[in-house]
Parts: C-alpha cells; sequence; structure tokens
C-alpha cells in the first residue's frame, strides 16, 4: 500500500494588534489547506485595521505545493501583504531557500530562511 503522509497544522496567537502565526506542513500544500487556512487567518484579523503579524513557518516536512495551492498561497500573500512583520521559514532543502527568496518579493515584511528553529524563533522575537 502507498500511503503519503499529509498534514498541517495552525496555531494563532494574539496580544492587541500582534499575531504569531505557526504553521506547519507535512506532505504537499494543497488547495483544501488553503481553504482551513484563509477563513481561520482572516476571522482572527478581522476589526483589526493594521494587524502586525510575525509567522514561523514549519517546512522540515514540506514536499511542495500542488499548482492550485501555489496560486493560493500568492493570493494569500497579496491579501495580507502589509500585515506581515517577519516571516521565518524552517526548512532544509535548498529549493526552500530560492522559494524564500522569490517569496520575499511579494510581502513587504522581512523574510528569512533558516535551518535551525531556535535561529529563527531568535530573529522573530528579537526588537529590531
Amino acid at each position: 500500500m502507498n500511503s503519503k503522509r499529509h498534514g498541517l497544522s495552525l496555531g494563532i496567537e494574539r496580544i492587541n494588534e500582534a499575531f504569531f502565526l505557526s504553521i506547519k506542513v507535512t506532505g504537499k500544500l494543497t488547495h483544501e489547506d488553503y481553504e482551513q487556512i484563509n477563513p481561520l487567518v482572516d476571522s482572527a484579523f478581522q476589526g483589526i485595521k493594521s494587524p502586525k503579524v510575525k509567522v514561523y513557518f514549519d517546512a522540515l516536512e514540506l514536499e511542495g505545493w500542488e499548482p492550485r495551492a501555489m496560486w493560493d498561497d500568492f493570493k494569500f500573500g497579496l491579501k495580507h501583504n502589509n500585515h506581515f512583520e517577519k516571516i521565518a521559514i524552517v526548512g532544509h532543502k535548498k529549493w526552500q531557500q530560492v522559494m524564500t527568496k522569490v517569496g520575499a518579493w511579494f510581502v513587504s515584511g522581512k523574510v528569512e530562511y533558516f535551518e535551525e528553529a531556535s535561529a529563527a524563533y531568535d530573529w522573530l522575537f528579537c526588537e529590531d
């Protein structure tokens, strides 16, 4: 039997207008994943004029995106572009590092790639 692992976890913490999103993906991101993520994030931001968001994205077990999910990711980034202060992506593959650089072109905040979770958290929560 050939089974593929797939999982998505999303954590949202809020202090006033500051948000911390923690995302972990196993396998490939799908359109269905974005159908779950988008309403949760939109609901969390509801009523906040200018949310300030820091994102920790655990891509250690990410295998990629389905084509439609890539489009969903692009639209999500454009919709919330001005909300992102920092995005830390943790991975261990060269293509993830390249995608981080490409993704940074489409977001107003800072985007960095890390191979260690502790370094990503230190960067996210350091005072600039």
